[in-house]
């Protein structure tokens, strides 16, 4: 069974950072696509960031465009989201997923497995 594990959530002020790791279980995760994605309360969960299997291209929303990095380290089977310049409205549970699929990375229901979520929160 594969597990994703997300680790690095918080408690943050506005204007600071965060470095977001999800560990993959997946044997074959050097050959999958990698997404994080958001669910504030009361809200859908939606699409972060994305990058693809061997980290040569990488995707964003436009709300962290410019403030978030995403990669990846094959061969620890891990993947990344740094956050910086936080603002209140990034706070949410944060959640890591992987698929096969090539297309379509910004939807939820593209992805074949999902961590549990880390929380960040970020206070003004």
């Amino acid at each position: 069974q594969v597990q994703l594990v997300e680790s690095g959530g918080g408690l943050v002020q506005a204007g600071g950072s965060l470095r977001l790791s999800c560990a993959a279980s997946l044997r074959t995760f050097v050959s999958v696509a990698m997404g994080w994605f958001r669910q504030a309360p009361g809200k859908e969960r939606e699409f972060v960031a994305a990058i693809t299997w061997n980290g040569g291209s990488t995707y964003y929303s436009d709300s962290v465009k410019g403030r978030f990095t995403i990669s990846r380290e094959n061969a620890k089977n891990t993947g990344y989201l740094q956050m910086n310049s936080l603002k209140p409205e990034d706070t949410a549970v944060y959640y890591c997923a992987t698929t096969k699929r090539h297309v379509g990375w910004s939807m939820t229901k593209q992805y074949d497995y999902w961590g549990q979520g880390t929380p960040v929160t970020v206070s003004s």
